[in-house]
């Protein structure tokens, strides 16, 4: 047998029909996502530390 690729077999077995009286709503991912992606989004955006600063300004001159 020959190997389908994924983007073949991503709507296998869907029908595309939606189920009676259920409204298409927008997905959304569980609660505890939305916590996370802030604290994620919060890590980000904190200024890197002069000491981390400094090692990678040594580690970079080492390579040099």
């Amino acid at each position: 047998m020959g190997r389908r690729d994924a983007s073949s077999m991503a709507g296998a077995g869907r029908t595309g029909n939606r189920v009676k009286g259920r409204k298409k709503t927008k997905q959304r991912g569980p609660e505890w996502a939305t916590g996370l992606k802030q604290l994620y989004d919060s890590v980000i955006e904190e200024p890197i530390p002069d000491a981390f600063k400094d090692l990678l300004s040594k580690l970079d001159d080492g390579k040099r």
